[in-house]
């Protein structure tokens, strides 16, 4: 695999992060977790080998969450504005990348829905409703 190079920030813009990184997959995620974790209808996560993340600015707003049930699950964001950033798991064996935090349309497209059976009720009722520009 190839090692891509991405840049990403928070929303407000204070943490801003740097990764050279092999990826392997690219999901969105429908468990209960992500949807409550984003208040969204899937996470949006890049998956790769373990690599250091160099933040460019604001480092120490970073903060980490780390869920405490039976299945790993872990949110880093910025202490600012609430936007995900990126981490390792808890195990260390894999990055997780949030796709929208990207600076830059990566280089891997998606490529499953996962946790498909967890999904929103409304999901496919409003990935089929009528699309606009902006607010209607």
């Amino acid at each position: 695999m190839e090692v891509t190079k991405l840049t990403g920030s928070c929303l407000c813009g204070r943490v801003r992060f740097s990764i050279s990184a092999e990826l392997e997959h690219f999901y969105f995620c429908h468990c209960e977790q992500c949807r409550k974790i984003t208040g969204s209808a899937f996470a949006a996560n890049i998956l790769a080998k373990p690599a250091p993340i160099d933040w460019l600015t604001g480092a120490q707003k970073v903060r980490r969450f780390d869920y405490p049930g039976s299945r790993s699950f872990t949110k880093v964001f910025c202490s600012d504005c609430g936007s995900g950033l990126p981490f390792l798991n808890e195990s260390g064996n894999t990055l997780f990348i949030p796709a929208g935090s990207l600076d830059q349309t990566p280089s891997i497209s998606p490529e499953k829905n996962i946790f498909w059976a967890d999904k929103a009720e409304w999901y496919e009722q409003g990935v089929s409703s009528p699309n606009c520009e902006g607010f209607p």
